[in-house]
């Protein structure tokens, strides 16, 4: 049976997460599977937590043949014919990651990309989507009450603090509800009511950023009830509005009289436009949470930016959790860190400033919003990784591709074998060139 290294995370200063626990360390020792873990002095769990897990700690991971990390590792990490598991963003074919895929190729490693652990509907089976939401609906809350500070507001959403500075989610809650309770005792000024927050998507990221908006006193209302909100003038009252958007409000099809088909829209979305546009004016939180690829019509674009921001714009924060730079939200030139979370994007010199002040629209577009809650996201995720571990630990990768025993799901996500890509994955050799 193989044994199991668990690397230190060096992508992100405070990428605190794990991918196993100490708990499940120790389940998977008892039934023999040897851990190297290396040592960390920032981990969410502690060095000592692996230890009496029965896991060996070392400076550098030297005989597990199977390394689990979270994030991507460094160009010059990996050896020769080991088998790798974390989340490599290599799927869409980033250009940022290539020279590691053509590494990674060129050491005949074996790769398996959380991302596509999917069950047989296509459904994702490991993930830290629910704590990118929670975290990045709290970060986005805080981001607009201190936007709103400069702007010379002072709200009750001050009181909200980016999610890291929580030792739990109970915590972070707790604070959003006290918000809550404000909100009905103290109305808004006028010219910020009504506050309406548009959510993109309806998985995992959506439901988590949905969790910490309910919190606080809403009322959901359909995309088309959008313009009634303002047909009497703004209101000041307590309410928070929410909007979720799918599929059928974002884009439309190009042919004039054409219905949306969802899954054409999947398999074809050249066919299709943006409609997004329609609703922007009326928001005053954009929260982007659904998955994108440039083959997909942009949410906003930099042209529409520019034309909004010639008039007096509600917009106020743009919460980038799905976090593609220069992607569906094509302002977020970049992901942000935890310790630098935001930027002002000024429409019209297209540049971005970091923090809050400058003109224009604050964009909060952390890259790893779940390491702001790391233990009880490395719970869940380290709950859903742990049940496959066995399978990995004793599989011989030296075997062709068709004969791996492996479990569909884990099969499915494997991106490399030996150096090479597998089937499903051929389609990376255009952007591996």
């Amino acid at each position: 049976m193989d044994k199991i290294g668990i690397r230190y995370e060096d992508k992100y200063e405070m990428e605190r997460r794990v991918p196993l626990v100490p708990r499940h360390v120790k389940e998977l020792v008892d039934k023999g599977i040897e851990f190297e873990v290396e040592k960390s002095g920032k981990r969410v769990f502690k060095d000592e937590e692996y230890i009496r897990a029965g896991a060996k700690l070392v400076d550098k991971i030297k005989t597990a043949d199977v390394v689990l990390g979270v994030k991507e590792m460094p160009v010059d990490f990996f050896e020769e014919r080991k088998t790798y598991i974390f989340f490599s963003h290599t799927i869409k074919g980033q250009p940022y990651n290539m020279p590691m895929l053509r590494r990674m190729m060129g050491k005949k490693v074996n790769l398996i990309d959380y991302e596509r652990i999917v069950d047989e509907q296509g459904r994702r089976l490991i993930f830290f989507g629910r704590f990118a939401g929670l975290a990045g609906m709290i970060n986005s809350l805080w981001s607009l009450g201190m936007r709103w500070k400069e702007k010379g507001y002072i709200t009750p959403f001050l009181e909200i603090k980016q999610t890291h500075h929580y030792h739990s989610l109970d915590e972070a809650k707790v604070a959003v509800m006290k918000v809550a309770e404000d909100l009905k005792s103290e109305k808004l000024p006028q010219d910020l009511s009504p506050i309406v927050i548009g959510i993109t998507g309806y998985g995992h990221v959506s439901k988590g950023a949905q969790e910490i908006l309910d919190l606080l006193p809403v009322k959901e209302i359909p995309p088309a009830g959008l313009p009634r909100l303002f047909d009497n003038g703004n209101k000041s009252d307590s309410l928070i509005y929410k909007v979720v958007f799918e599929e059928k409000h974002i884009a439309k099809p190009k042919q004039e009289g054409k219905p949306f088909v969802l899954q054409e829209y999947y398999d074809h979305p050249e066919l299709y436009e943006s409609q997004f546009e329609q609703y922007i004016p009326n928001l005053t939180v954009l929260m982007n949470c659904m998955y994108w690829d440039d083959r997909y019509p942009r949410i906003v674009t930099k042209d529409y930016l520019e034309e909004l921001f010639a008039g007096n714009p509600r917009l106020t924060v743009i919460g980038d959790v799905t976090c593609d730079p220069d992607g569906s939200i094509e302002c977020t030139h970049k992901g942000t860190e935890i310790e630098d979370p935001v930027f002002v994007y000024d429409p019209f010199t297209r540049k971005p400033a970091m923090g809050f002040k400058g003109d224009g629209l604050l964009v909060m577009a952390v890259d790893i919003l779940p390491s702001e809650l790391p233990r009880e996201a490395s719970q869940a995720f380290s709950d859903a990784l742990v049940g496959f571990m066995p399978e990995i630990a004793k599989t011989d990768f030296n075997i062709s591709f068709d004969k791996l025993l492996l479990p569909f799901p884990v099969k499915k996500a494997m991106i490399l074998h030996n150096g090479e890509l597998t089937p499903d994955y051929q389609y990376l050799k255009e952007y591996i060139k």
